[in-house]
């Protein structure tokens, strides 16, 4: 059932208040026309290179504009957050220009690289605390903090400031676009970028279609649109960590059901492969939460041949050392990497019957690990393969039965796999 209480509004004034306060503060990021996307969607496909920002996200325009614009009082209070990354360098960066002290929560498993940014960003006004396995779990703590050093509390999307931060991300599009835009990609974790994109867009330029997108393994806000109140999931896939958010924040679930057309879901080894492919042919580093807009147009391909596109790229935070995972990830997305637990006779040349017998001449054997029990007349070996094109899988399948290799399939096993792999 659809809430029939009056959805919140974002007031143009209070955005343009908000581009004022942040004036010096962010850079204006450019938009810019990507050929690549535009070739191969036959679309113009402007990105919105929000991962040239100051803290190489749009997270600062929020941060900062609520934390400029706290009462005085709150000057004398120490400043706490949550966050899996990008709101934690912007809260970082904003108390060091303000000059407050800040408190910054973030999860346990957060990428090296986004904490060392926090601390670069917050210098000696900022400390970091790590905790909790998710956004959700660190959020938790980072409140019962806040509430027993009564602190001010700068959430990461659900606050109406926040909101009018990031929805200057809109104004700076819109007054960019020399031609009408047709449809606005933009990624939602929390909600907050959508909430303030899509209630500036809906003001001025009320045609375009907003299309919202989450990563596959954390549907929080697909999930709850759906089923009309907001839905607290009980797991979710944190790859994406940008946007691993178990639960919508109460006004961003609003704005977001008042304002978007759709909201889809994009496979994390769909993001993997679109995030190699613009490092490798455009040469932008992206995180794979920023690259979720561009993962979002090959569902759209069909629809938006001959539109002009905004995707919101929305940050670059990514650690080098998660760049083997995700290589290893999108890999065995293109369905050219496969893992088995295969059964092996325990006599001389099983090897070498596999080898010549189940696998084509150009398969790459990338993993082989056996242990040799003297006591069994058969043994488990882990195999890993690389094939050339995904259709072989089947082939090889096929070949290990007609040979009398039993196997167990791991690829739909990643909690099993990541102990191996």
């Amino acid at each position: 059932m659809r809430d029939t209480t009056a959805p919140p509004v974002v007031s143009l004034k209070n955005v343009e208040r908000a581009a004022r306060n942040l004036k010096g503060v962010i850079y204006k990021t450019p938009l810019l026309q990507n050929h690549g996307l535009s070739r191969l969607y036959g679309a113009t496909v402007l990105l919105k290179r929000e991962d040239l920002q100051v803290v190489r996200s749009y997270k600062i325009r929020g941060a900062y504009h609520k934390m400029c614009t706290l009462p005085p009082v709150a000057d004398a209070r120490e400043i706490v957050c949550a966050s899996a990354g990008n709101h934690a360098q912007g809260v970082a960066y904003a108390c060091q220009l303000l000059g407050l002290k800040g408190y910054i929560f973030m999860p346990a498993r957060t990428p090296a690289q986004k904490v060392d940014k926090v601390r670069l960003f917050g210098k000696d006004f900022v400390e970091v605390v790590l905790t909790g396995a998710s956004f959700d779990d660190c959020f938790a703590a980072a409140r019962t903090f806040c509430d027993e050093r009564g602190s001010t509390f700068v959430h990461p999307f659900d606050d109406m400031a926040i909101v009018e931060g990031q929805a200057t991300v809109a104004l700076e599009v819109l007054k960019a676009a020399t031609v009408p835009i047709d449809y606005c990609f933009m990624a939602i974790g929390g909600g907050g970028l959508a909430s303030g994109v899509g209630s500036v867009f809906r003001q001025l330029s009320p045609h375009t279609k907003l299309i919202g997108v989450q990563p596959l393994g954390a549907p929080s806000m697909q999930r709850s649109l759906a089923a009309g109140e907001r839905q607290a999931l009980s797991d979710i896939e944190s790859f994406v960590d940008g946007a691993a958010v178990k639960c919508p924040g109460e006004l961003t679930f609003a704005f977001c059901q008042e304002l978007l057309d759709d909201v889809v879901l994009v496979p994390e080894g769909q993001v993997c492969l679109d995030l190699l492919k613009m490092y490798n042919e455009e040469g932008i580093v992206l995180e794979p939460a920023g690259t979720l807009s561009i993962s979002a147009l090959h569902q759209y391909a069909a629809e938006i041949k001959g539109k002009t596109v905004v995707c919101v790229v929305s940050g670059s935070n990514n650690d080098i050392t998660r760049m083997e995972d995700i290589k290893e990830r999108a890999t065995r997305y293109q369905g050219l990497k496969h893992y088995f637990m295969v059964t092996f006779d325990q006599r001389p040349g099983a090897l070498r019957r596999f080898i010549t017998s189940v696998l084509n001449p150009d398969d790459d054997i990338i993993h082989f690990q056996y242990i040799k029990k003297n006591n069994k007349e058969k043994g488990p070996v882990f195999v890993g393969v690389e094939f050339k094109e995904p259709g072989e899988i089947t082939e090889i399948q096929a070949r290990m039965l007609a040979e009398g290799f039993s196997y167990e399939y791991l690829n739909d096993k990643p909690d099993f796999l990541s102990l191996l792999v």
